[in-house]
């Protein structure tokens, strides 16, 4: 490329003059030479020619000066190098346009030889100064490449730390409903052994209090004349009484052994968490065995009424599901209702029903099962229900909730079982989580292949 040099002086000749001396490398294309009378005609080819190299300039000139025009060439292009043209007695103006930023100055009369000297020396700097530019650009270029990488592997780096955090949450969860299910499943293990041993003695000790007791009216009967010891001990422990009471004792003994025995089995089918097969399981047993562990938290305290569950089954069939995670979705839902409804109790000092939570469950059709949980507590703002099934959200107090129960409960019923989580809220209106799931697992399997 040529180089472009702006040559702005108001004497006629000159002009001729430069290109009679410059004409070779005019011809070879080495320069461009571009010229203007004054400093606007100067300022409108630099607005034509935006690639100019370098002004070469009069200082004393009409219409605009050549240090105004220096000026101006500063601020529309610093690579642009100025060379001033002067008088020598006018060294005063020169130095000034040497302290505002002339790259160098020529005395007139020009001598050409000088000016070739110093418009090769002014373009080799002008060269030096794109060069420069130019490295810097890259290096520019480069250091805002190499921080887009860095930002990209830092954002990666905080999904992954993210992905982590999530998947660690989730394993503790898991981990702990795991834990507690192995805890109640050695519990039912525990009490089982002695309740089956009292249950099946029961029965022996029923059998021997009626011998004993028709061996006593036997001997009553024949021996009349009895001793009067013994008539007296027969009245002092109420013998009549005994004969009458003791088999209510053994029936309430025996429907104790059978209630414990059944507590035993609602434990036991709620230890299910560790099992990774999917089988068919009655769901109201799984919501029973979860109703057991969390007794303690529905029963009466002094500082609050208790909860009461109102259970409206319908008739399900079999499902097939993994039992012990719709454990700990039940789990999950059944705290949460019991959070609320006490939030409630603790929130509002004006008269309220009392707290109560339902579960109803019902066939939506021959494929699918629902199971609703319902509470009366104090309910939940639209913004609050959207993002319900986010990870780590919680409206808990720090160190209450870790956000993670409902988007583990959610991923568990759409993602493991193929069904829907739906909850249905206002504020001050309790809330309803409602799931419905398939019935047949097999049937969703074929659903997806086709």
């Amino acid at each position: 490329m040529p180089a472009k040099i702006l040559i702005v002086d108001d004497e006629p000749d000159l002009e001729s003059l430069v290109c009679q001396k410059f004409r070779k490398k005019l011809r070879t294309e080495e320069f461009r030479l571009v010229f203007a009378s004054n400093g606007v005609e100067a300022l409108e080819k630099l607005r034509d020619y935006p690639d100019i190299d370098m002004v070469l300039t009069d200082i004393n000139m009409p219409v605009m000066d050549g240090l105004t025009l220096l000026d101006k060439v500063n601020h529309i292009n610093p690579l642009i190098q100025t060379v001033v043209m002067s008088a020598y007695g006018d060294m005063g103006n020169i130095r000034k346009a040497m302290n505002c930023g002339a790259f160098d100055f020529l005395t007139k009369p020009i001598d050409f030889k000088d000016l070739e000297i110093t418009i090769n020396k002014t373009l080799y700097h002008v060269e030096q100064l794109k060069e420069n530019l130019r490295l810097r650009q890259e290096k520019e270029e480069e250091l805002r490449q190499s921080e887009a990488r860095w930002l990209q592997k830092a954002m990666q780096l905080e999904l992954a730390l993210q992905d982590l955090r999530q998947t660690q949450a989730q394993l503790i969860q898991t981990e702990k409903m795991s834990s507690l299910g192995q805890l109640v499943a050695s519990v039912a293990h525990e009490i089982n052994n002695p309740v089956n041993f009292i249950y099946g003695n029961l029965s022996h000790v029923s059998n021997y209090t009626d011998d004993l007791v028709a061996l006593i009216n036997l001997y009553r009967q024949r021996y009349l004349d009895s001793d009067p010891d013994i008539e007296a001990f027969i009245k002092e422990v109420d013998l009549e009484f005994v004969i009458e009471d003791m088999p209510k004792i053994l029936d309430s003994m025996k429907m104790g052994s059978e209630r414990i025995r059944q507590i035993v089995l609602t434990l036991r089918n709620f230890s299910r968490v560790d099992q990774a097969e999917m089988k068919p399981v009655n769901i109201h047993e799984g919501i029973d065995s979860t109703l057991i562990i969390l007794q303690n938290r529905l029963k009466p305290k002094a500082e609050r009424p208790g909860i009461q569950v109102i259970k409206e089954y319908g008739d399900l069939p079999f499902v097939e599901c993994y039992a012990g995670q719709l454990n700990q979705v039940f789990m999950n839902l059944l705290n949460n209702a019991i959070d609320a409804v006490q939030e409630q109790n603790r929130e509002t000092t004006l008269q309220h029903p009392s707290p109560c939570i339902w579960i109803r469950t019902s066939v939506l059709n021959s494929d699918r099962v629902k199971i609703s949980i319902k509470d009366n507590g104090l309910g939940m703002s639209d913004s609050v229900k959207a993002q319900l099934f986010q990870q780590f959200f919680t409206t808990k107090p720090v160190g209450e909730g870790t956000g993670l129960g409902l988007a583990i409960s959610h991923q568990i019923i759409v993602e493991k079982h193929g069904g829907q989580m739906q909850c249905f809220s206002k504020p001050g209106e309790g809330a309803e989580f409602l799931i419905d799931i398939p019935i047949r697992q097999s049937d969703r399997s074929q659903l997806k292949a086709s």
